[in-house]
């Protein structure tokens, strides 16, 4: 009996993709909406980034090299991204380069 494969829709975006780096350490620190509700919200963020800032000054600076991609998808809303390329630098030569987003999308069969 042939195996079947499974449905799959495999489409395709092309976008645009900003190089830059990150402190690795503060890769995580965001400010959020609501972090600019009021005074108070945006100095509690003002503290938390603070202090994110100075654990990261402490257990030394990582410079971490990243890719900020945009693109529109199917329904036209902006879609933006980060990958990590790493700690050291991609080989590009421009700051902005094009990217190409695979997006596949597929059932799969629960495992007994």
């Amino acid at each position: 009996m042939p195996e079947e494969t499974p449905l799959k829709r495999i489409t395709v975006f092309e976008g645009k993709a900003r190089i830059g780096t990150v402190i690795g350490n503060l890769a995580q620190v965001q400010l959020r909406p609501e972090d600019l509700s009021s005074p108070i919200a945006f100095q509690m963020a003002l503290s938390r980034i603070y202090e994110a800032v100075m654990k990261a000054v402490e257990s030394g600076l990582k410079k971490i090299y990243v890719a900020e991609i945009r693109f529109r998808d199917s329904l036209g809303n902006n879609v933006v991204f980060a990958v990590n390329l790493g700690e050291s630098p991609p080989p590009f030569s421009k700051d902005v380069v094009k990217a190409r987003i695979v997006v596949e999308i597929f059932e799969e069969e629960d495992e007994l």
